[in-house]
């Protein structure tokens, strides 16, 4: 049985890409939902598409007006997730506006390309810079702290409240061995797959599952030619995904079907 009238999500990053489809997905099926995000200006660069800066410069009041115009109910607020106050102000405005969360998607990044080499452009034409507490900092307080601390605000008000349905379902990138050239933000997506395993186990006694979702190369507005040529010559990568294609897996995730789905990292081809 899918999510219904009842549930309420909190998506963050969900002014665009993955996020903003897994809203659409889960508002589709019946939930309300709650869009965070952070605008991102980025510099003009050859290496990142326009579309892909647009993207990540766009608010997410237009996705939650077209889930209204829908017949659903949401609600955007735009939040900076590396402010540790964030998570319980979310929390709360999705208690007032929409009623007690039981689904939350951590999608949202702090992404930063970085590197133990001097500063340099990958393959793909992208800027990377070297490891710096700043680059640390930006990864680490969006991607493992928020993530944490979201889990944990989650958790908390579930338990209180006698909770006994809940889904956690945060994404992922990289590898055994690491990220090379996104090394802040594949040590940053580690962390947060302890955080989510952890959380499966404990709180598997209150309904709640947890997974993480690794998506292959998704086309939130990056992909360029380069891309599209590593996917082809690659023995392992299959497909570049839409974010509607990754969106339904969460959306599957969040239902009742999956109940026996708990301390996964999925990954996805």
């Amino acid at each position: 049985m899918e999510p219904s009238g009842g549930h309420t999500a909190i998506v963050t990053g969900a002014n665009h890409g993955i996020g903003a489809a897994v809203a659409a997905a889960l508002a589709a099926r019946g939930c309300a939902v709650l869009c965070t995000f952070l605008r991102v200006d980025d510099p003009v660069h050859p290496g990142l598409p326009p579309a892909y800066r647009d993207n990540r410069a766009r608010g997410g009041q237009a996705v939650a007006d077209r889930i209204r115009a829908g017949g659903g109910r949401a609600l955007a607020i735009e939040a900076n997730l590396s402010d540790p106050a964030t998570p319980r102000t979310l929390f709360d405005a999705a208690e007032e506006y929409l009623g007690p969360v039981d689904i939350l998607v951590n999608n949202a990044s702090g992404w930063v390309a970085d590197t133990f080499q001097p500063a340099h452009s990958d393959g793909f034409g992208r800027p990377v810079q070297p490891v710096s507490p700043g680059t640390w900092l930006q990864q680490f307080s969006v991607d493992t702290m928020a993530a944490g601390l979201l889990i944990a605000e989650f958790a908390r008000r579930h338990i209180a409240r006698g909770g006994t349905w809940g889904r956690i379902i945060g994404l992922t990138s990289g590898g055994d061995i690491g990220f090379p050239e996104e090394v802040s933000y594949g040590a940053a997506k580690a962390a947060q797959s302890s955080y989510t395993m952890s959380a499966a186990i404990e709180l598997a006694d209150y309904g709640v599952t947890a997974n993480m979702v690794h998506p292959p190369v998704t086309d939130t507005g990056w992909v360029n030619d380069a891309v599209r040529k590593l996917v082809a010559d690659s023995p392992a990568m299959i497909h570049i995904a839409s974010p509607d294609e990754v969106a339904e897996v969460i959306a599957y995730l969040a239902s009742d079907a999956a109940a026996l789905i708990t301390a996964n990292v999925i990954t996805l081809r």
